[in-house]
């Protein structure tokens, strides 16, 4: 038998869920709270294996509720169970500790599969949330990484010659050649280079010279 608490601040819900879920031949709920708080004290008291937690309620919201469940009570998993498909409540859930995140919109024996799962090890997500969250993720980390990419402007125009020529597969010597000066010129124009933009060697040079800037 699975031992559930149900967190939720809306009493409907939490009633609704006890009664459906209560059916289920492997399941029970041991008990309810209506706050993150609450549903602290009641991990503690009433060891059940599986939370079923809501994020958005007073005094402590589940995101919170979730972390120190978490850390306090290991053995015990939380599965998030709410009205919100926001990015940050994914995120934030998941961190936290959560083993899963599902939307309240889902079918009763599926939520079901889903408990029995995560008692198991097994993380669990609602139909589109992980390709959501990890959608977020890249587009996050795409503008981070452009808005952190060095400009042009931070070299000198000998500078952008030989980085130009570095990304044409020259060698220091070659481009010495090509530009009319020392090659020794060459690599104090290359150590440049690398300081200016954040490169740590030669093949970063010649990445970001065909890098389309």
């Amino acid at each position: 038998m699975i031992r559930l608490l149900l967190v939720d601040d809306q009493e409907l819900v939490c009633q609704g869920l006890q009664a459906m879920l209560n059916l289920e031949s492997d399941l029970e709920v041991v008990g309810i709270a209506n706050n993150g708080q609450t549903a602290i004290q009641k991990v503690e008291t009433l060891k059940p294996e599986v939370v079923l937690m809501d994020i958005r309620m007073p005094i402590m919201d589940g995101r919170e509720a979730t972390r120190i469940i978490c850390q306090k009570f290991p053995e015990t998993k939380v599965l998030v169970v709410s009205t919100f498909d926001e990015d940050d409540y994914i995120a934030q859930s998941i961190k936290a500790g959560a083993k899963g995140y599902l939307l309240k919109d889902m079918p009763v024996e599926e939520l079901a599969q889903a408990v029995r799962l995560v008692y198991r090890g097994y993380t669990q997500m609602g139909p589109g949330l992980m390709e959501k969250m990890l959608d977020g993720i890249l587009d996050s980390s795409a503008t981070e990484t452009e808005s952190a990419k060095p400009e042009l402007t931070e070299l000198t125009p000998r500078e952008v010659e030989v980085l130009n020529l570095i990304g044409t597969g020259c060698t220091n010597r070659e481009i010495a050649h090509e530009l009319y000066i020392a090659e020794g010129t060459v690599k104090t124009h290359v150590t440049h280079i690398l300081n200016r933009l954040n490169l740590r060697n030669r093949a970063q040079i010649a990445i970001y010279a065909n890098s389309g800037r």
